[in-house]
C-alpha cells in the first residue's frame, strides 16, 4: 500500500467511528411515546443541537409543532431547529452565555405536572456547557476551577464528581427541577465505561458521589478554592440527590450511542479492507504520552494489522504549546516508534474538535520525524511544550472534519503494513 493509501484508510475508519454515532441514525429508536400534557426538550453537550434536529424530523404530524425546549451546545455546533431553540456557549471553560441558558432551561421545566414530558438529550461537553454555579459561587470562581482541572491531568469521573457537588443542575439536580414530570434522557456516551452519572456529570441521574470524595479530588489535585467553594462544598448542600430519592423516581436514562460501537464499525471496515484487528477497547485511560509509549511498544513486535482503541487519556499541562489530548498522543507514540517504516497511525476526537483547538487530530507516518528533522523541528521539544498541534501544522498532518455534532470520545487506530 502506498502512503497516500494508508493514511486514507486511517481517515476512513475515523469517519467510520463517528458517523456510526451520528444522532440521525441513534436517535429515532429511542423516542419515547407522546404525553398527555406538554412535550419540552431540553438537553447540553457538542452534539445536543443535532439531537435536536433528528428529535423534531421524527417527532412527526400534528404533535411535531407543539414541541418546545432549549439545547446548550458548543460554539458552531449548532443546528437548524424550528421549534427548539439552540443556544451556543463556550466549551470547555463556560461562560455567560452557557450560564444564560442554563437558567432559561430550568425556567423552562419549572412548575410542570406529572402528565408533562421532558426530553432531555445530553452529550459529551454537557457538564462545561450546564453552567449553574451552586449556592454563592460566582461563574469566575467556577470558570477559575474548570481550567485548573483540564490542566491538572484528573480523568473525567474525577473532574465530573467535583463539578456535580459544585452545580445547581448536575447530579441529578436537574432532573430534580423538573419534578414531577416524567423525564428521559437520551445520551451518546463519550465516557469510559458508559457511566450515565458521569456523561455531562449526570444531571437527570442519582449521584452516588459524596462531598467527602470532592474534596479529596481538591486535595489530591492541589486545588486552590476560593472561600466561597470551600465554604459551599464543606456544607450539607454541596450533597447530590442519591439513589431512591423520590423526585428521581419518574426518570428514565437510554444511552443511544457509545464508543463501543464506533469502534466496532470501524473495525468492520478495516476487515473488509482486508486487514486483521486487534480492538484494545473504549475505556482505555491515562496520561496521553503514556498510552502512546505502551501502544507504540505493541505496534513495533505486531503482525500486519491495524490496532484501534478508544477511551479518554489526559495531558498534564507544564507547557504553552497548542493541542490536544490526541495530538499530545499522536507526536508521542511518532517518538517512540522512532520512524519505523511500515506504521501509519490516527488519533482523533470524533467530536471534530482535539481540545479547544480547530481540528479533530493528527496522522503520523513513516516519514514524520524525517520531514521534522527537514524542518528543523525537535518532535521531542514540541512535546515538552504541550504543542503538537504547531508540530503537526507545520507537517500538514492535521486531521481536520469540523464539528461533527456527536461525541463518542477518542478514536485512535495504527496501521502495521507488511
Amino acid at each position: 500500500m502506498t502512503e497516500k493509501s494508508s493514511e486514507k484508510l486511517l481517515q476512513i475508519l475515523f469517519n467510520k467511528s463517528w458517523t456510526a454515532a451520528s444522532p440521525q441514525k441513534c436517535l429515532p429508536p429511542f423516542l419515547p411515546a407522546r404525553p398527555a400534557g406538554r412535550t419540552i426538550v431540553i438537553g447540553a453537550g457538542k452534539g445536543s443541537a443535532e439531537m435536536a434536529m433528528s428529535l423534531e424530523e421524527n417527532w412527526t404530524g400534528k404533535l411535531a409543532g407543539k414541541l418546545e425546549g432549549i439545547v446548550l451546545t458548543r460554539y458552531g455546533h449548532g443546528a437548524p431547529t424550528k421549534h427548539i431553540k439552540i443556544i451556543e456557549a463556550a466549551h470547555p471553560v463556560p461562560d455567560e452565555a452557557g450560564l444564560n441558558g442554563t437558567r432559561e432551561i430550568v425556567d423552562l421545566i419549572s412548575n410542570l405536572t406529572k402528565d408533562d414530558l421532558v426530553i432531555c438529550l445530553i452529550s459529551g461537553g454537557g457538564s462545561a456547557l450546564l453552567t449553574a454555579p451552586a449556592g454563592d459561587i460566582t461563574l469566575e470562581e467556577k470558570q477559575s476551577i474548570n481550567r485548573q482541572l483540564l490542566a491538572s491531568g484528573a480523568p473525567i469521573d474525577e473532574m465530573n464528581c467535583l463539578r456535580k457537588h459544585l452545580s445547581a443542575v448536575k447530579g441529578g439536580r436537574l432532573a430534580v427541577a423538573a419534578y414531577p414530570a416524567k423525564v428521559v434522557s437520551l445520551m451518546i456516551s463519550d465516557v469510559p465505561g458508559d457511566d450515565p452519572s458521569v456523561i455531562a456529570s449526570g444531571p437527570t441521574v442519582a449521584d452516588v458521589s459524596t462531598t467527602e470524595q470532592a474534596l479529596e479530588i481538591v486535595e489530591k489535585y492541589k486545588l486552590d478554592l476560593p472561600e466561597s467553594i470551600e465554604n459551599f462544598l464543606n456544607s450539607p448542600q454541596a450533597e447530590t440527590p442519591n439513589p431512591g430519592d423520590p423526585r428521581l423516581a419518574n426518570i428514565e436514562n437510554h444511552i443511544i450511542a457509545a464508543p463501543a460501537q464506533s469502534l466496532e464499525q470501524a473495525a468492520q471496515a478495516a476487515k473488509k479492507a482486508g486487514y486483521q484487528v486487534t480492538n484494545l477497547g473504549d475505556a482505555i485511560e491515562g496520561e496521553a504520552r503514556e498510552v502512546a509509549a505502551q501502544h507504540a511498544a505493541l505496534a513495533l513486535v505486531a503482525k500486519p494489522g491495524v490496532i484501534i482503541s478508544g477511551g479518554e487519556t489526559t495531558v498534564t499541562l507544564k507547557g504553552t504549546g497548542r493541542g490536544g489530548r490526541n495530538g499530545e498522543y499522536a507526536l508521542a507514540l511518532a517518538i517512540a516508534l522512532d520512524g519505523a517504516p511500515n506504521i501509519w497511525a490516527i488519533a482523533a476526537d470524533t467530536d471534530g474538535i482535539d481540545g479547544i483547538e480547530d481540528n479533530a487530530g493528527a496522522i503520523i507516518t513513516p516519514t514524520t520525524l524525517s520531514r521534522a528533522k527537514d524542518l528543523g523541528m525537535s518532535p521531542q521539544a514540541y512535546l515538552d511544550n504541550n504543542d503538537a498541534y504547531s508540530f503537526f501544522e507545520k507537517l500538514g498532518d492535521l486531521v481536520t472534519t469540523g464539528p461533527t455534532r456527536t461525541n463518542v470520545n477518542d478514536f485512535r487506530a495504527i496501521l502495521i503494513e507488511p
